[in-house]
């Protein structure tokens, strides 16, 4: 690392708190090291109470690019000058490019692409498809937000009646309102309803958490009947690798189950082409971290 930082050398930031235990800064100097690339990427402890005088110092240092995470996902949208469609929609914005250097930052959400490329590259299109979604927090939101702009036919969003649920309405509505795809928002606590939403659907998509700790042994489907051959399954937690819900879905069939080690792998490969306009190397990426 050390010899590649030279007076020529780009600085990309990542916002957020707390962050120090992000994959991030490896992944992306691992990166620019393996491209040779002049880039440098630190993370920043950085809350929303710090965050403008942050955004300031992005423009002044002409540091090229950030990501930013939560605490600060909403609230940078009020700081820059341009926001992407899908980062308006989604309300929410996790990569941001300086664009030159000088001082004209454009905000992106990469969350969803990385999503949506995650499931083409299992040989999966979103495009006509009829999908099951379940959850409507910020993971959930942009995977259904990008994948109704990419073309997704028919979305049955699903979420509990709590903190969340008036997101799920208002995305139902942006997706209803701002693209071709029809959008239907349901409670998950309904299960005859969510039984019969899957079963019109080609994909299943878990953006709720439930899996990660401290809720590894839960999975909001536990009947046989629901899982089906050819029925895709996409949790995206990705630690544990396999959650109770993809066991649950192989042992009961499904030819294709899998986590969300994609989406976060290709939501930092859709940053990085902003960042320096190259392709990150993926398949090194995910060999040297997992």
């Amino acid at each position: 690392m050390t010899e590649r930082i030279d007076g020529h050398t780009y600085l990309i930031s990542l916002l957020a708190y707390p962050i120090r235990h992000s994959l991030s800064p490896t992944m992306h100097n691992e990166a620019f090291a393996k491209l040779n690339l002049p880039y440098a990427y630190m993370a920043f402890d950085v809350t929303n109470s710090e965050l403008e005088d942050a955004v300031q110092g992005i423009r002044a240092l002409g540091i090229r690019g950030s990501n930013i995470s939560m605490p600060n996902k909403g609230k940078i949208i009020d700081y820059l000058d341009e926001v992407s469609e899908g980062a308006r929609l989604i309300g929410a914005v996790n990569t941001v490019t300086n664009v030159d250097g000088k001082g004209h930052l454009v905000g992106y959400n990469t969350d969803g692409i990385g999503a949506m490329r995650a499931l083409r590259e299992e040989g999966v299109p979103v495009e006509g498809q009829t999908i099951t979604i379940a959850g409507a927090g910020g993971a959930g939101t942009a995977v259904a937000i990008q994948g109704a702009l990419d073309g997704i036919k028919n979305l049955h969003i699903f979420n509990q009646d709590d903190e969340h649920w008036e997101n799920a309405l208002l995305t139902g509505e942006k997706i209803n309102k701002n693209t071709k795809c029809h959008a239907t928002v349901e409670r998950l606590e309904d299960q005859e309803t969510f039984k019969r939403r899957i079963a019109e659907s080609s994909v299943y998509i878990d953006a709720t958490g439930v899996g990660m700790h401290p809720q590894e042994n839960l999975s909001l489907i536990n009947d046989p009947e629901v899982i089906r051959e050819d029925l895709v399954v996409f949790d995206v937690v990705y630690a544990p690798a396999e959650t109770k819900l993809l066991k649950f879905a192989r042992e009961n069939g499904a030819k294709k189950a899998f986590n969300g080690l994609g989406m976060m792998l290709y939501q930092g490969a859709a940053a990085f082409k902003l960042f320096c306009g190259e392709e990150m190397p993926v398949d090194y990426i995910k060999d040297l971290l997992f």
